[in-house]
């Protein structure tokens, strides 16, 4: 007989630790009879139903703030030397973590470089006379155009990239140039 008790209270209470009454509230049966509002056990707290929670507590009801004793606990003078260490501290730490920037240097390349006391400028003389409109420039292309490959023969050493028709004349219009033999 005492084995059936035991099995039924375990049965009923369906508990898994000994003594855990928050297991066994999880898995009882409640006391109410609508299934959609389960919010507990009725009466475990108190047997007023319909009573309203209260916001005041017990500790609000008895705690009381503190209060200072009403009277100067340091003097004006002290309060203001204090105040003034505390600042002087204060911008001190914040000039040696932050220093102020460095000034700002808004001249020119020019103002910087070329309008130094004692510079005189001068022009380099030429050395022959140069017609801009009649010669031809000096590039690394008219100075390197032996090497360059896919360039029609160039005749004119002082002109090599001049207009030259050469590439879409036919062979046979050819009257200035030497006869090619098939061969070549």
């Amino acid at each position: 007989m005492a084995e059936q008790t035991a099995s039924m209270k375990t049965n009923i209470g369906k508990c898994l630790q000994q003594h855990s009454w928050m297991q066994e509230r999880a898995v009882a049966s409640p006391d109410i009879e609508d299934p959609k509002k389960i919010h507990g056990h009725k009466g475990i707290f108190t047997s007023d139903q319909q009573s309203k929670m209260d916001t005041l507590t017990t500790y609000k009801a008895t705690h009381v703030p503190l209060m200072g004793p009403g009277v100067r606990l340091r003097g004006i003078r002290r309060e203001l030397l204090e105040k003034h260490i505390t600042q002087v501290i204060r911008e001190k730490i914040h000039t040696e973590q932050s220093p102020p920037p460095p000034e700002a240097d808004y001249s020119s390349t020019t103002q910087r470089d070329f309008c130094v006391p004692g510079f005189v400028p001068s022009r380099p003389k030429s050395t022959q006379v140069h017609d801009y409109k009649r010669e031809q420039a000096i590039t690394f292309w008219s100075e390197n155009c032996q090497q360059i490959q896919g360039v029609t023969p160039i005749r004119n050493l002082n002109a090599p990239f001049r207009k030259s028709a050469l590439f879409s004349t036919p062979i046979s219009e050819r009257l200035d140039e030497e006869d090619l033999t098939p061969d070549n």
